[in-house]
């Protein structure tokens, strides 16, 4: 019998620990057993730090859990602390988790069984968008292929939703920049331009958690940060910039639409 891969599942962390227990609890629930925990503690303020230890000590006892904390001297964004995390994993998989969101129990199980059967690098699923009170507010839907062309116009790749294949990250040398929102479409820009095509799954294996106040929901600097995509990190040039930027803007807008009727 085939042994199944193991997976590092990267969390940056700053402030909120209500959140991340829950996003931890969705984690120790996997079918799927083989992965280790990463929790990149990205906070000047140490106050949550024992809390969290204490928290892993407590649900450690019922089953042997593979975890470990990396503290940042400095916040430094959480881009930043997924590239630390990225660079400390040795597992054949990396997947994402913002210390907000939540995963289906079959998460793990479904998505790796996926990439494994079809020699896949790099998926993403489905999400179900919700609230602060974990109420569902919309759904997005992954596309099975999404090539470059695609993919510059929208960024219809949910963070959490990722599982990618550390040998391409690595063999690649591929890191998040450091952008305060967005940091995520370019790395995923960068990749599809590596392997051509983007492999999805859409069955709704992530809960994405967005809230007033959050980076996500700051349009200003949404289209600040979208439009350095196009021109510091795409290299194109001012009307081009800004026509990607118009386009991307205006899709994001459909889906909203489309998600909340």
């Amino acid at each position: 019998m085939k042994k199944l891969p193991y997976v590092t599942i990267i969390i940056p962390y700053k402030n909120n620990l209500d959140y991340l227990f829950i996003a931890l609890k969705s984690i120790f629930n996997q079918s799927y057993k083989n992965f280790k925990i990463l929790i990149i503690y990205d906070d000047e303020n140490k106050s949550d730090l024992f809390k969290i230890k204490k928290f892993f000590k407590k649900k450690v006892f019922k089953r042997k859990i593979s975890f470990k904390i990396i503290v940042n001297k400095y916040s430094l964004g959480a881009g930043y602390a997924r590239n630390v995390g990225i660079k400390k994993s040795k597992t054949k998989y990396l997947a994402f988790l913002d210390s907000d969101d939540i995963w289906d129990k079959n998460k793990l199980k479904i998505q790796i069984n996926f990439m494994e059967k079809n020699n896949i690098l790099f998926s993403h699923t489905s999400y179900h968008v919700i609230n602060s009170n974990n109420k569902i507010i919309s759904s997005r839907s992954a596309r099975k292929k999404i090539i470059f062309q695609d993919l510059i116009k929208s960024c219809d790749i949910g963070l959490s939703t990722v599982i990618v294949s550390s040998s391409l990250l690595s063999k690649e040398k591929l890191m998040f920049p450091r952008i305060k929102t967005k940091e995520d479409y370019v790395l995923w820009l960068q990749i599809v331009k590596k392997i051509k095509t983007i492999r999805g799954l859409n069955i709704k294996l992530t809960y994405y958690r967005k809230t007033k106040g959050s980076l996500s929901s700051n349009k200003l600097l949404s289209l600040i940060n979208g439009y350095k995509v196009y021109r510091n990190y795409m290299n194109y040039g001012l009307i081009k910039s800004l026509f990607y930027l118009f386009i991307l803007s205006i899709n994001s807008l459909k889906k909203t639409i489309i998600n909340y009727n």
